[in-house]
């Protein structure tokens, strides 16, 4: 069961009402769950109630995307704003400096988060901001056709297509290396929620001039990437880890762009190791480096 939390944030035209949808469960120091682009928060169900058994796990669906409605007209979806709303956020439903795990613009907002020190530690997962322009404009390509085949495609003929393997592969091959492992309704789901994301534009639009180039010191840093991501080269991590040199760079052997549906027991790993408190003994047994 989801649920709205509302509070107010700041802006240039002054105080403004927006409202969050999230869904939390689990016991322990809390943990922020961040999704990318066009998804919403259901994309961590494969690694939700396995982290709730170890973390009070807060998954949101970010202004803009699945049921969380856009921000106030006239706000932008620059970093510059996006994160002191998700600092809002955490204020409004009582946490103080959570843990934060993102997977692509999830990523970014997550890094963002730890160098402004607003969280106790950062996992991103396959994090978008280290491309090349010519990397930046292929990601760009490939998610607005992704946008355009969701908006054209009539939602019984979506449903057709979920129901087989070859069907979901077509949908989602471009961010999971094992497409068949998606149910059939997640496939609907979430292509309805790339097809309706009110804040899709304009977040591809203020991505266009982002690049992270700064350290995000005294705060543990955990960057891992799918080995078989096909939306941003895994050759990405190896700049990740010269700009935040202090980062754990971790490989998900087998893994896709979204990772958590291809393998959740790895994913989860990496996420439960990378927000221990200091002092804690850390699984590393299934932890590869890059």
């Amino acid at each position: 069961m989801t649920e709205e939390v509302s509070f107010t944030i700041d802006t240039p035209l002054g105080s403004r009402a927006t409202s969050v949808t999230y869904r939390r469960r689990g016991t322990g120091e809390p943990l922020l769950l961040l999704h990318g682009i066009g998804h919403h928060l259901q994309v961590w169900d494969p690694v939700f109630d396995l982290l709730a058994a170890d973390r009070d796990v807060i998954a949101i669906d970010l202004p803009g995307f699945g049921t969380s409605p856009g921000l106030p007209d006239g706000v932008s979806y620059s970093l510059s704003t996006v994160v002191p709303v998700l600092g809002a956020l955490c204020e409004a439903l009582g946490i103080q400096r959570p843990h934060v795990a993102g997977n692509s613009l999830g990523g970014l907002l997550a890094l963002e988060l730890g160098r402004e020190k607003l969280v106790r530690s950062v996992t991103a997962l396959s994090p978008a901001g280290f491309w090349t322009p010519a990397e930046r404009r292929y990601a760009f390509t490939v998610l607005q056709t992704m946008r355009h085949v969701a908006k054209v495609l009539p939602p019984p003929a979506v449903e057709r297509m979920s129901r087989t393997t070859v069907g979901r592969t077509a949908l989602t091959s471009m961010i999971y290396a094992r497409p068949g492992r998606r149910s059939p309704e997640a496939v609907v789901a979430e292509t309805a929620a790339l097809r309706i994301a009110p804040g899709f534009e304009q977040t591809l639009a203020a991505g266009r001039n982002v690049l992270f180039t700064q350290d995000v010191p005294g705060v543990p840093v955990t960057v891992a990437w799918g080995s078989k991501d096909r939306l941003l080269p895994r050759r990405q991590g190896v700049r990740a880890k010269l700009a935040v040199p202090g980062a754990r760079l971790v490989r998900l052997p087998g893994c896709g762009h979204v990772p958590m549906n291809d393998d959740p027991a790895l994913v989860t790993r990496v996420i439960l190791d990378g927000s221990r408190t200091i002092g804690d003994v850390a699984p590393r047994s299934a932890i590869q480096l890059v």
